[in-house]
């Protein structure tokens, strides 16, 4: 996998991945330059915060559930968001990811301290992430290479998945061989 090809691209979990914060995560990759690191978000770790208690102003955009997402581990208290935007026009206050993969084209951030209205029309689909998943040049490429995550294609629902709970298999089911078993990995072995 070249590295300059990881944005727009999902981090799945393996099973060996021990570390809490990201154990059966599946994580969009948003921003990858290999001299300065990569930026992601977790898809799958929904809160009990309503977005209305946080950022009431887009509470009628967010796409349901309708909660903040804990993105990562990084700035847990700073949001961000992602908006899917089909068609071929760039609003203003939303900026594609910089993924040379044509299904997630029309996936982008979204400039919270833009005025919803803005956007209202061009957005069908949008989630609220508090913080990221970051590594350091180098760090998630090693990651990758000990074997702690699959890089897999991502598609524009993924972000967005109403049974977020259901994400990890869902997306290792639809690679299809090895990873489809997988994704039947029990959340705790030695309970077998």
């Amino acid at each position: 996998m070249e590295s300059e090809a990881l944005a727009g691209r999902l981090l799945v979990a393996t099973p060996v991945l021990g570390d809490p914060n990201f154990r059966r995560t599946v994580v969009l990759v948003v921003e990858h330059e290999p001299e300065q690191g990569t930026l992601g978000v977790v898809l799958n770790r929904p809160t009990k915060v309503p977005v209305g208690q946080v950022l009431e102003p887009w509470t009628d955009l967010a796409t349901s559930p309708s909660v903040v997402f804990t993105g990562g581990p990084v700035a847990p208290n700073s949001a961000l968001a992602l908006a899917h935007v089909p068609g071929t026009d760039e609003p203003v206050g939303w900026h594609p990811l910089d993924s040379p993969a044509p299904a997630v084209a029309r996936l982008g951030l979204v400039d919270l301290d833009a005025p919803p209205g803005l956007l209202a029309a061009a957005i069908v689909s949008l989630r609220v992430y508090a913080g990221y998943a970051g590594w350091s040049a180098g760090q998630l490429q090693a990651e990758i290479d000990e074997g702690a995550w699959y890089v897999v294609s991502a598609e524009p629902s993924d972000a967005f998945c109403a049974e977020p709970g259901q994400l990890w298999p869902a997306v290792l089911r639809r690679q299809g061989g090895e990873l489809a078993y997988v994704a039947t990995y029990p959340d705790d072995p030695g309970l077998n």
